[in-house]
């Protein structure tokens, strides 16, 4: 069931569970996994209202920002291991 409040990209803590679809915030994405059945039937139409909801609120947030083109992902540092 899906949390009554989300904002996204606002955190690094939320987190929320749609069926066995997992929705994670970040600051600068949100992560969507996990698998989902909507059946044609009233928890169906519940669980795809959910999943919309979160869907708008993403976009609404998303239509708010000055975006880049494309975020460019800079390369990670392999560092020695400490312990060893």
């Amino acid at each position: 069931m899906a949390k009554k409040s989300f904002s996204p990209y606002h955190n690094e803590a939320d987190s929320l569970q749609i069926a066995d679809l997992t929705i994670e915030n970040r600051l600068d994405r949100i992560c969507i996994y996990g698998s989902i059945d909507l059946w044609k039937d009233k928890d169906g139409l519940k669980v795809a209202q959910q999943l919309k909801t979160i869907i708008d609120q993403t976009i609404s947030e998303l239509e708010k920002c000055d975006l880049p083109e494309k975020v460019e992902l800079t390369k990670s540092e392999t560092v020695a291991n400490p312990f060893e």
